[in-house]
């Protein structure tokens, strides 16, 4: 009898943990193909009220001048090649183009089979401050992070895998989690460094969060922009509507090509709206967006496959979590803007529950999403507080 009953039981138990299965992607699935219906009636709409303008947009052939301001830094890249296993690793000499003509660039050999562009400025040999964009950025994300930071650091501003001068790779699962961590590894030690203070903002703030937690020996210390721990969003969005409702473009970016249309229709009106309209733009209680800030976006953004490199990070998410791993044992100062329309504020103290060290919230009043552009004088104030605080305090507890 007790055999049967302990065979019941694991039969129970299995059967509850794939109901729970069965459930979690019914709902993706479900709210998936809700989002695509919604999507398709606003594209209908916009054939009927702009036939010729619909699907007209261009590519940006010229950068603009913004984007060469030698106030930012030098442009380089990290050259990652594939090599034999039984194969040293070859580094060249450590130059750097000049920002308008990325001349006698740095090339750097390590195993992923990846070019990586950043902007780099500083002196080198000060200490690394790592800087991680979000979506839809690339590097120019952080121009206000670095003027400000270069006097006393390293400061370093990549275009991610898929974004901006970086390489594409086509494949969705090139852009798993593992795959996004290894990058920010790759990039720290063939910079010459084996650690760094880690800043990240939305999307590069959840990579900033599974860094920290994988290799905390790296991190020096944390700083997260609008984005809670990984854990924290998994479990608050399944728990409220509210926030599952916001983050519906999760579940509509998981089509093939379909988002891409959306967002470069009449000259991707979507995109510019996400920067500037008033529910969702920067600018609305800190400093606007400038035509031409608009149109380095959309540079980098208009060019072939930039759209689905940037997209294909939402399309691994699902099957990448939850977390087998959550502590975080860097300090961790978490910035967040009152007014994100996308993430909703609770989820930010949450944050607490995982770290493992010593934690700063601040919530900034009126800031949008877009924090460290809406808001780079206080971002900043807040940054170099908390880089210049508890300097006994040991970098790890137990």
């Amino acid at each position: 009898m007790a055999r049967v009953l302990h065979n019941l039981l694991l039969f129970l138990i299995r059967l509850a943990l794939k109901i729970r299965v069965l459930g979690y992607w019914s709902l993706i699935y479900g709210y998936c193909a809700l989002c695509t219906t919604a999507a398709l009636l606003k594209l209908c709409w916009n054939i009927v009220l702009r036939p010729t303008a619909t699907f007209h947009w261009a590519i940006r052939e010229t950068p603009p001048a913004c984007l060469s301001d030698t106030s930012l830094g030098t442009h380089c890249y990290v050259r990652i090649k594939v090599v034999l296993k039984e194969q040293l690793l070859r580094v060249t000499s450590p130059t750097c183009g000049g920002a308008a003509s990325h001349e006698n660039n740095l090339y750097v050999f390590t195993e992923s089979g990846l070019r990586f562009h950043y902007v780099a400025a500083g002196e080198r040999g000060k200490p690394l401050m790592l800087f991680l964009h979000g979506f839809p950025e690339f590097w120019f994300s952080w121009r206000y992070q670095l003027r400000e930071f270069k006097s006393e650091f390293r400061v370093v501003a990549v275009d991610m895998r898929g974004y901006g001068e970086s390489d594409l790779p086509l494949s969705a699962e090139s852009y798993r989690f593992d795959n996004l961590v290894t990058d920010v590894k790759d990039i720290v030690e063939y910079l010459g460094y084996n650690r760094c203070c880690l800043v990240g903002h939305d999307w590069g703030g959840t990579i900033a969060w599974l860094f920290a937690i994988h290799y905390p020996e790296m991190v020096t210390k944390l700083i997260v922009l609008n984005s809670p721990h990984p854990s924290v969003f998994t479990d608050y969005a399944l728990r409220h509507p509210s926030q599952l409702l916001k983050s519906s473009h999760f579940f509509f970016f998981q089509l093939p090509r379909f988002p891409e249309l959306m967002l470069s229709i009449n000259d991707f009106k979507a995109l510019k709206a996400l920067f500037t309209s008033r529910n969702t733009g920067i600018g609305r209680k800190g400093r606007w967006l400038t035509s031409e800030d608009m149109e380095a976006y959309l540079y980098a953004l208009s060019q072939p496959g930039a759209l689905t490199g940037a997209l294909n990070y939402y399309r691994n998410v699902f099957s990448s979590l939850p977390l087998s791993q959550n502590h975080v044992r860097s300090p961790v100062l978490l910035l967040w803007g009152e007014q994100d329309a996308f993430l909703e504020q609770e989820m930010a103290e949450a944050c607490r529950l995982y770290i493992r060290n010593h934690f700063r919230l601040n919530i900034i009043s009126g800031a949008s999403h877009w924090l460290q552009q809406d808001q780079p004088d206080i971002v900043n104030t807040l940054i170099w507080t908390f880089l210049k605080e508890g300097e006994g305090r040991k970098s790890h507890r137990n």
